[in-house]
């Protein structure tokens, strides 16, 4: 009986089908469903090129990519059956599989097959085959590993969007970027193409759109902009359709309108004049909803923009868009009231649902950004969330699809320390709570590449290697998340990247810091941002130490800490100043709601010893939207007390301002507290550019066990502001007691 036993386990471990093999990989990003390898090749270095007469164009594809490898094929074949010797062949079956996008491929020691349920499918495998030829990452060899792959996407909408307003993309730039995502089977192309500060598509019935609303002149005096005729928005259109990537375009509404209104004022609420927007931000002016006139100018733009674009879908933002005009206009008031309307917000669904059913009226489907939920949606209309998942979880919850783009995972115009390689592949594009059928809803996901501080040449490091994750989330949706298997391929897949000429950026911020305050020291923690890095650390610019372990210091300190990787550096050094102060061993209560994108770390961090950077999303700073800041400082025993020091940011065009009043009170008993000190900002709310100011509260010393500090909210955006109306933001770092 125990050599039966013995028996039947070897045959199953001997069993490909056996749970205990492991499964198969590829260096492919992203990750394919099936692969299976053999031991054997096929030589690259003389073969014929054959298709059947429905893959001709993804032949032509496949003959420039293989061109590009220096495996020149002049002519393609008619496919015959059987195949030929030393052949490469492309063959479209629809009866392949249910999934339109999926393909076969097999590479083989005498022919290369690959076959799509579709083009599109075929295209896929065309590419993968491409990713696996050695002379993608620079190596000279003609040898061919023999696999055969079965592959498919778990989502349908893969996409990028690339803001071509803020700053002008060249029309080689958006083909470049085409081909780099269908490298990648990313499939859609997300073409912002109007905003505040440039109108970016030619309207021929409104030539004004182009000839003022594309040009935006500088601050220094310089003029700045571009927009595509309509000859080169098909032709990218075209190129694009050869790669498998419909090309959905964005056309701003009710808000990010300020271009538009600058070559036609009369569609606004005020009648301007206006000029194209030099800042960033959010503008109070926006298109009129009072107006009629306004929907004939909007539907007359879409009817153009429809007849260029094939795509299923019309983006039409919905997203920012202030309600302070709205409220002042006439027209829109007596709209409100005619419609038996209840304030400005249902005005904007109004808006919102009247564009929709004419862009329904056209055969198309409606995006929006999350903010088109408030008021309803028609039946068609489709929901990309980015304020987080909460938008895409209702729209799904209703019976809408959506596209999941929240902020935390898929902007890459953020800086790496909020949203890294790791954290793009911890991402998950269904959001918690939902049924599978309501789960169903959810069509994919999008990375966003907003260009307010990203000129051209800045993109490629912005958007690689993050996008690497985003594929392979959208495309292989692992289950089993292995960060460290995947980075490993990134290393490798840096190779192509090189051949492709993507000027790629860091995965991570070198140095993550970390601190605990224990007995009176700051117990410091570096660690490396990948585990190929090496650190070396200064305190207050002395002796070089190379980080092993954990390290205390006293007092107040400045820390200075790189990575290296070989003998180089790697990214920019990590500085901090640590402040020792009396409040880091107090107990924090009384904090009104942050917002939870802004923690800042969470209760304890506005007095941990660390101070903010003038990058509001560096993760320390604490957020509050239309709220006042207040903490109490609670201490286990009486301290002697004469000054609180509190920091706070500024930068008015993203609604963030000084708080009007700083007030600090103490108490012994936790009863009664008196009021010790009041400051109020020396920053003007109207100053442009970002701030950084530090309030000293002193006061004759007191004895003190409780501290309660009080930042009024400068409340509402004022008149003067883009977003007049709107809530103000407060950001606050660190809390210090001496």
């Amino acid at each position: 009986l125990l050599m039966s036993f013995i028996i039947l386990i070897i045959i199953c471990l001997s069993m490909p089908s056996c749970s205990m093999q492991e499964k198969e990989y590829s260096t492919i990003i992203p990750q394919v469903q099936e692969i299976q390898h053999a031991a054997s090749y096929f030589n690259l270095n003389d073969f014929k090129l054959y298709a059947d007469e429905n893959a001709l164009a993804t032949a032509e594809l496949l003959a420039l990519e293989l061109e590009r490898l220096e495996y020149k094929q002049d002519t393609i074949h008619s496919f015959e059956d059987p195949i030929e010797l030393n052949s490469l062949n492309l063959l479209i079956d629809t009866s392949l599989n249910e999934n339109t996008e999926y393909y076969e491929l097999s590479i083989k020691s005498d022919f290369i097959l690959i076959k799509g349920a579709s083009r599109e499918g075929l295209i896929h495998g065309l590419y993968s085959l491409i990713q696996l030829i050695p002379r993608s990452y620079g190596i000279v060899d003609s040898k061919l590993a023999c696999v055969s792959i079965k592959d498919y996407p778990k989502f349908k909408w893969r996409g990028m969007l690339l803001d071509c307003c803020r700053h002008f993309m060249e029309v080689d730039f958006v083909k470049r970027y085409i081909d780099l995502l269908a490298f990648h089977k990313m499939n859609v192309l997300h073409w912002h193409l109007t905003e505040d500060q440039g109108w970016r598509i030619e309207i021929n019935q409104y030539p004004k759109l182009t000839e003022v609303g594309a040009w935006r002149t500088e601050k220094d005096g310089s003029r700045y902009g571009g927009f595509y005729s309509q000859e080169q928005i098909k032709e990218v259109i075209a190129y694009a359709s050869q790669r498998g990537i419909a090309v959905i375009p964005e056309i701003e509404l009710p808000g990010h309108s300020v271009a538009a209104l600058a070559a036609y004022p009369e569609y606004s609420c005020t009648g301007g004049p206006f000029e194209v927007e030099t800042d960033w931000g959010v503008f109070k002016d926006v298109y009129c909803a009072g107006n009629d006139s306004t929907f004939a100018f909007l539907e007359n733009i879409l009817d153009e923009v429809i007849e260029l674009f094939p795509s299923e879908y019309i983006h039409i933002g919905g997203d920012e868009s202030p309600k302070f005009r709205w409220e002042h206009c006439a027209k829109c008031q007596k709209r409100i009231a005619d419609e038996g309307l209840h304030n400005e917000h249902e005005l904007q669904s109004y808006f919102i649902q009247r564009i929709e059913n004419y862009i329904n009226s056209k055969g198309k489907k409606l995006i929006g950004w999350d903010e088109i939920l408030e008021g309803g949606l028609a039946d068609g209309a489709t929901v990309q969330s980015w304020r987080g998942f909460e938008g895409a979880a209702e729209a799904a919850k209703t019976g809408h699809d959506a596209i999941v783009s929240p902020t935390s995972h898929a902007y890459f115009d953020y800086g790496l320390e909020a949203t890294d390689l790791e954290k793009v592949y911890s991402f998950n594009p269904i959001p918690e709570g939902l049924t599978d059928e309501e789960a169903k809803h959810i069509i994919g996901g999008e990375c966003n590449m907003w260009t307010e501080r990203a000129p051209q040449n800045t993109i490629d490091s912005k958007v690689f290697p993050r996008i690497l994750a985003m594929s392979e989330i959208l495309w292989n949706y692992p289950t089993d998340r292995n960060y460290d298997a995947f980075y490993d391929r990134v290393q490798n897949h840096y190779k192509r990247l090189d051949k492709l000429g993507v000027e790629y950026g860091l995965e991570t911020i070198p140095v993550h810091y970390s601190s605990d305050y224990v007995n009176g020291q700051f117990m410091v923690t570096l660690k490396p941002g990948s585990k190929d890095l090496e650190i070396q650390y200064q305190i207050n610019e002395g002796e070089v130490f190379q980080y092993d372990s954990t390290f205390s210091v006293s007092g107040t300190n400045h820390i200075i800490a790189w990575a290296t990787k070989g003998l180089k550096s790697y990214g920019e050094a990590f500085e901090t100043d640590l402040y020792q102060h009396k409040g880091i061993e107090a107990t924090i209560s009384g904090l009104n709601e942050y917002y939870k994108g802004y923690a800042g770390g969470g209760d304890y961090c506005i007095a941990d010893g660390l101070r903010g950077t003038t990058n509001f999303r560096d993760g320390r700073w604490q957020g509050y939207s239309g709220q006042d800041f207040t903490a109490t400082l609670s201490f286990d025993s009486i301290q002697k007390v004469d000054s609180v020091l509190s920091s706070f940011f500024q930068y008015n065009l993203s609604w963030i301002f000084m708080p009007t009043k700083i007030t600090v009170y103490t108490s012994v008993d936790g009863k009664s507290y008196y009021n010790r000190a009041e400051l109020e900002p020396q920053i003007l709310a109207k100053a442009e550019g970002e701030f950084f100011e530090e309030f000293i509260l002193t006061f004759p010393e007191v004895e003190a066990k409780y501290i309660k500090i009080k930042a009024e909210n400068y409340g509402k955006c004022p008149d003067w502001h883009p977003a007049a109306g709107s809530d103000a933001w407060l950001f606050v770092d660190e809390v210090r007691v001496y």
